[in-house]
C-alpha cells in the first residue's frame, strides 16, 4: 500500500472520530461566544438600574431589545448558511459579534446602550445559526445525535463559569468596563479561532425551489416551534430576573454565582448522561425526562421561597433543559431534508428566543406590577402548559414527520 493511499484511509478514519480536530474547533468557537455574552448577561440589569436609574419596565425593554433583533436575522440567517459559503459566513458574523462589544464601552446613554445592544443581537443571532450547523457538518452521520448534545456542552461550560467570574470581578472592582472590555477580548479570541475552522465542501441541492418559506422557517416543525417556545419563555424570565430576584425577594447579595454554576453543572450532567440515549435515537424519552425536570426545577422556583428552594431549582432546571434541548433539536434536524440544516438550526433558535423576548418583556411587565413572585408563579404554570402540550401533541406529531 503506497504513502498516499495510506494517507487517505487516515484522513477518513480522522473524519469519523466524533472528536475530530475540526468539531473541537467549534466547540471552542461556540464557547468563546457564549462566555462573552454571559459575562455580562446576569449583571445587565444592575447596570441599566445603577448607571441609568432604569425601572423595572424600562430594563425589561432594553434586555429584550437583542433578543427582537436576534429574532428577525434567524430566519434569514438559516437561509445565508444553506445558500453560501458556511466558513466565510462565520468569520464575518464572529467579527461583528466582536467589534459591537465596543459599543458598550462608548454608551454613555440609556438610549445608545439601548441601540447598541439591540444591535448585537443581530451577528449574535446568525453566528449561533452557522456556528451550529459548522458542528453537524463535521461530525459523522452515525454519531451526529450524540455530538450535537456534545456540542451544547461547550456553551454550557461557559454558562457554568462566565457568569460567577462576571459577578465576583463585578465585587471586587465594582467596574462595569472591566467586564465590557473582557468580553471584547474574548469575542476576538472566538473570530481568530473561527478561521482557522475547515468545514467540508457541500454540494449543490438539486430540484429546490428558487425561493420558498422552507428557505426562512422550517414549517414542517411548526408544532415542535410552538413547544420549544413555551420553554425559552421561561428560561427567559429566569434567567434575566434570578439576580434582581434573589436579592430583592431573599437577602442573597451574592449568590447569583452559585445559581448559575448549579444550573450550568445540571446542563453538563444532563447532557454527559444524556448522550447514549441520543446515539440510540431515544429522542422522545430524553425529551419527556427533560421537561419533567424542568417543570419540578421552575415549580421549586416560584413556589419554595428559600435559598435552598432557590439553589435546587438552579439544578433541577439545568438537568432538565440538558436534556430536553438537544433531544428537541436532533428532532427539528430529524424532520428536516439534508440541506436544510441551517434552516432547521435557526428554526428551533428563532422559536426559543421569541419565547425569550416575550418571557423578559412578560416578566418585567408582571414585576412592575404585581412582583417578581406572580412572575416566577407565571414561568411555573407555562412550563406546565409545554410538558403537558409535548405530551399530547407534540411527541406524535413528530414521530408522523421524521425523515431520519
Amino acid at each position: 500500500m503506497d504513502r498516499d493511499t495510506t494517507q487517505g484511509i487516515e484522513n477518513k478514519v480522522a473524519l469519523r472520530r466524533l472528536w475530530n480536530r475540526e468539531y473541537i474547533k467549534v466547540m471552542m468557537c461556540n464557547f468563546l461566544l457564549f462566555f462573552a455574552f454571559y459575562l455580562l448577561t446576569p449583571l445587565l440589569p444592575l447596570y441599566l438600574d445603577e448607571q441609568f436609574n432604569a425601572d423595572k419596565d424600562m430594563i425589561g425593554i432594553v434586555l429584550s431589545g437583542y433578543v427582537v433583533a436576534t429574532l428577525l436575522i434567524r430566519p434569514f440567517s438559516g437561509f445565508v448558511v444553506d445558500s453560501f459559503d458556511r466558513k466565510r459566513v462565520l468569520t464575518i458574523c464572529f467579527f461583528l459579534f466582536f467589534i459591537l462589544f465596543t459599543g458598550y464601552v462608548g454608551a454613555g446613554t440609556l438610549l445608545m446602550f439601548a441601540i447598541v445592544r439591540t444591535l448585537h443581537g443581530i451577528p449574535f443571532g446568525a453566528t449561533t445559526v452557522v456556528n451550529s450547523t459548522a458542528a453537524i457538518d463535521v461530525l459523522p452521520s452515525e454519531r451526529r445525535n450524540e455530538g450535537i448534545g456534545y456540542y451544547g456542552l461547550s456553551n454550557n461550560l461557559a454558562m457554568a463559569i462566565a457568569p460567577s467570574i462576571g459577578i465576583y470581578i463585578y465585587h471586587a472592582t465594582g467596574n462595569f468596563m472591566i467586564l465590557f472590555w473582557l468580553s471584547l477580548v474574548l469575542a476576538f479570541a472566538g473570530f481568530i479561532c473561527s478561521t482557522s475552522v475547515r468545514l467540508p465542501g457541500r454540494k449543490k441541492s438539486e430540484g429546490r425551489p428558487k425561493l420558498s418559506l422552507d428557505h426562512f422557517f422550517l414549517t414542517r416543525a411548526w408544532l415542535l416551534a410552538v413547544n420549544i417556545c413555551f420553554f425559552g419563555l421561561c428560561w427567559g424570565v429566569m434567567s434575566n430576573y434570578v439576580a434582581i430576584y434573589g436579592k430583592e425577594e431573599l437577602g442573597i447579595t451574592d449568590g447569583t454565582g452559585i445559581f448559575f454554576m448549579l444550573l450550568s453543572g445540571g446542563l453538563f450532567v444532563s447532557r454527559l448522561f444524556g448522550a447514549k440515549s441520543l446515539r440510540a435515537g431515544k429522542l422522545t424519552h430524553n425529551a419527556m425526562v427533560g421537561v419533567f425536570l424542568s417543570l419540578i426545577g421552575y415549580s421549586l422556583f416560584a413556589f419554595v421561597v428559600t435559598p435552598w428552594g432557590y439553589y435546587i431549582a438552579a439544578l433541577m432546571i439545568g438537568l432538565g433543559n440538558g436534556q430536553m434541548y438537544p433531544a428537541f433539536l436532533n428532532m427539528f434536524i430529524s424532520v428536516a431534508r439534508h440541506d436544510q440544516r441551517g434552516t432547521a438550526n435557526s428554526s428551533i433558535l428563532i422559536s426559543w428566543d421569541l419565547g425569550m423576548g416575550l418571557g423578559i418583556l412578560l416578566g418585567g411587565f408582571i414585576a412592575e406590577r404585581v412582583g417578581f413572585m406572580s412572575a416566577f408563579h407565571t414561568i411555573a404554570f407555562m412550563q406546565a402548559a409545554g410538558t403537558f402540550l409535548f405530551i399530547f401533541a407534540t411527541k406524535k406529531f413528530f414521530i408522523r414527520r421524521r425523515l431520519t
